[in-house]
């Protein structure tokens, strides 16, 4: 059986929000296992939710940039937020978004294509700035999206510059129709993304891996009824639907009009756009999303360096 240490339990509370033996239960039943835990934890109702997503430690910006049917988000992180707030980063990230506009989004592609004002490729661009601005920093992600008709919307959420924030959003809308009234309705679905991070555009395209995860959560709960198998059944499928309204796009509630779902929302938006209206792509990028910083003892650091 595998060491259950006091790093792993805080590391689990810290996810879960659960008590510190029933992480120590959690770990023990699983055998270590920290992504188990989180489900045994959920499974007896004591953690409502794996809260590692929302955890955000790395610092930088996240750069928005679009042309035409294009538009392109990247993330670059560094490794304060003083640095992010310096002019010279904030147009490097600027400069990097427009460059991946030309080329097919993906970093390896962006970070080998040339950086207009240096010359160099971006990657090597990076490197230099590193150099001049004294901190490590690096292309971390990038999305790209684009329509043959129609209009890609983007959103800067508490933009800190023009283009420039911590959450940027980027939504794909087909449609032969209006496009000043395309891009109003995308602004807001764009909105919407940013607020409730929406895990795919429709029920089915959510991840097979991330529901069958939901499912065995919600049938070791429903276990727990005492329940007959053929009403357990039906409760799972039934948590299981209320999931994926929650989940998917379309069928969430509009969190700017809440008495219609976004695919109301959009199908409704249609008579001023004056044309059917398809969302075939989104994107959402948080800054830091995944990333954790190492934790460090600062009142030790401080004492360390006291010593010599």
């Amino acid at each position: 059986m595998a060491e259950i240490t006091a790093a792993m339990v805080k590391e689990l509370r810290e996810k879960t929000g659960a008590g510190m033996m029933d992480c120590k239960k959690a770990l023990a039943e699983t055998n270590g296992d920290m992504e188990a835990a989180i489900d045994w934890l959920r499974a007896k109702g004591i953690a409502k939710a794996d809260k590692k997503s929302g955890r955000t430690a790395a610092e930088g910006l996240i750069g928005i940039a679009s042309a035409g049917t294009r538009a392109v988000a990247v993330e670059i992180n560094s490794e304060t937020d003083f640095v992010a707030r310096n002019d010279a980063f904030q147009g490097l990230v600027r400069g990097v978004a427009e460059v991946a506009l030309s080329t097919e989004g993906s970093v390896d592609a962006i970070g080998a294509a040339t950086y207009p004002a240096s010359g160099k490729s971006v990657a090597d661009t990076i490197k230099d700035a590193v150099a001049t601005i004294g901190e490590n920093m690096n292309l971390r992600r990038a999305a790209l999206l684009s329509v043959e008709d129609g209009v890609v919307a983007t959103y800067i959420h508490n933009a800190v510059a023009d283009s420039l924030g911590k959450l940027g959003v980027l939504v794909a809308l087909k449609s032969t129709g209006n496009k000043d009234a395309l891009a109003a309705i995308g602004k807001q679905v764009a909105m919407h993304i940013a607020a409730t991070a929406p895990l795919a555009i429709r029920a089915e395209e959510v991840d097979p891996a991330v529901a069958e995860r939901e499912r065995n959560v919600f049938i070791e709960q429903s276990r727990a009824s005492g329940k007959p198998d053929n009403i357990i059944e039906k409760m799972v499928e039934g948590r299981m639907r209320k999931f994926f309204e929650e989940v998917a796009l379309l069928s969430q509630a509009f969190v700017i009009n809440p008495d219609l779902t976004v695919g109301a929302a959009i199908k409704a938006a249609e008579k001023d756009v004056g044309a059917p209206i398809e969302v075939t792509g989104m994107a959402r990028l948080l800054l830091g999303e995944g990333v954790e910083k190492e934790e460090t003892d600062f009142a030790a650091e401080v004492a360390a360096a006291a010593k010599g």
